[in-house]
């Protein structure tokens, strides 16, 4: 598996189970609250968003470890063990393989849509379920591979089918437990796979090497087998279907158990007419077209300034570990100064880092310098992507939201195959463009975050 592989999947970073009213931000949208807000307006908002009146955590400290185990187990193809031993008869095996991951990758942001009717009319536990299945069995299918094909069904479309499933759940139901520690928990439900993504590549590697890379496909078939009873166990949600009820006025009463929800009632296309979602997706989009470029591309250019594979892997190893801290310190942080606030600083410390530091870097340790302080600050919107966008949509609107978001990251996954196009037209310095085309998409994300902002709050100074 090659650390690329493992980094592509790791944003994606993706997908969590979601109820109609589960994630709902402490901080009113535009639509919901004026300029100046009063207080019979403030008091409406705390009766709409009577899912927030409940303690901190509790027993949803156990829905986020069961949620972090799920993500834990996200990782890519192993990819440079098939090229070395199994398929290096064949001449462009690389790019063979590479297509494995990106259709994992894609799988695992396409699914969105799919989650979200099952989960409207089975719940959550029944999402669970599903993609611990197709998870573990794309797996141990994965282990009888003799085609490259092969990996293209297993791995790439019943495991990543399964890992979005098993995303979206994880990123969305501890929402339900959490009021003002919402982005803190959040955080650290999605470091599970920057964990994984850390620790794993060891141990598989141990694996193939002893065993092959069959049985080592076995064996994290059963390791993500058990990881996942786990997570169907713990990860319930606080509010279910045939139970939930939202305040409609002071008395708080409750409203008739929903009937079985139709696709049209299921999927809200007018989020596509709200200005601020499209903000929000079109910012978030191009940011993280720049995510992927370093973890693709800054060992080769390690190797291209003369230094070892090793030192290559290390600055791999210390982004993701730096991936693992930085999504639980935004979660912190946004719950603290506001959760895009959060999101609009990270992303300007990520364009800058790799405008001021990569491309000054020609020795190892500036390039160490930019691995530690990109990899703190580069995934924020994998941590706060379920809040924010409840934030701009509210209630109604968040499940429809939340799927459009995510497959707009299949665009994203392109950012390293246009910056390798771009590289290739044009007459520069080697790996100048990777490291501008990073810099610059993170900074122009960022820019239309902060037009985003001005128009939810017409302040820059304003926490949301």
């Amino acid at each position: 598996m090659t650390a690329a592989s493992a980094a592509s999947l790791d944003t994606s970073d993706r997908l969590s189970s979601i109820t109609v009213a589960s994630i709902v931000s402490s901080t009113p949208t535009v639509d919901t609250v004026p300029a100046v807000p009063d207080e019979t307006t403030k008091k409406k908002w705390q009766v709409n968003d009577a899912y927030d009146d409940g303690p901190d955590g509790g027993f949803g400290w156990l829905v986020v470890a069961g949620a972090f185990l799920g993500q834990f187990t996200s990782f890519g193809i192993m990819q440079e063990y098939y090229e070395r031993e199994v398929f290096s008869h064949i001449p462009d095996a690389q790019l063979q393989l590479s297509f494995a991951g990106t259709i994992m990758e894609l799988f695992v942001d396409l699914m969105g849509p799919l989650f979200q009717i099952i989960s409207a009319r089975y719940g959550v536990r029944a999402v669970l379920i599903l993609g611990s299945f197709l998870g573990v069995l794309g797996l141990e299918m994965a282990g009888f591979t003799t085609q490259i094909w092969h990996l293209y069904l297993t791995q790439g479309v019943l495991f990543g089918s399964g890992a979005s499933f098993m995303y979206v759940a994880a990123m969305s139901v501890p929402a339900q437990w959490f009021n003002r520690r919402r982005g803190l928990g959040l955080g650290l439900v999605s470091s599970g796979s920057g964990v994984g993504g850390l620790v794993l590549p060891f141990v598989m590697t141990a694996l193939n090497n002893k065993l092959g890379a069959a049985w080592t496909y076995r064996i994290m078939g059963f390791l993500v087998l058990g990881m996942n009873v786990f997570t169907c166990l713990l990860v319930k949600e606080k509010y279910p279907r045939h139970k939930k009820y939202k305040a409609n006025d002071e008395s708080g009463e409750k409203q008739p158990t929903p009937h079985q929800p139709t696709l049209r009632e299921i999927f809200n296309w007018n989020v596509l007419k709200d200005i601020n979602y499209l903000l929000w997706v079109i910012g978030s989009m191009i940011a993280l077209m720049g995510f992927f470029v370093p973890f693709f591309f800054l060992p080769s250019y390690a190797r291209y300034l003369g230094l070892s594979s090793a030192n290559g892997t290390a600055l791999i190893a210390v982004m993701s570990a730096g991936n693992c801290v930085g999504r639980v310190a935004v979660g912190y942080i946004g719950d603290r100064i506001g959760r895009l606030n959060a999101d609009i600083v990270f992303t300007f410390i990520s364009g800058i880092s790799a405008l001021t530091i990569w491309v000054f870097a020609n020795n190892y340790g500036t390039l160490m310098a930019f691995a530690a302080v990109f990899g703190l600050v580069c995934s924020s919107y994998v941590a706060l992507l379920s809040p924010i966008t409840a934030t701009i949509l509210g209630i109604d609107r968040f499940p429809t939201g939340l799927s459009i978001l995510l497959l707009s990251n299949m665009v994203s996954v392109f950012g390293p195959s246009i910056a390798s196009a771009i590289e290739s037209r044009i007459d520069a310095e080697p790996y100048l463009t990777y490291k501008v085309f990073t810099g610059v998409t993170y900074i122009v994300g960022g820019f239309i975050l902060i037009a985003l902002k001005l128009r939810m709050t017409r302040s820059l100074t304003a926490k949301i």
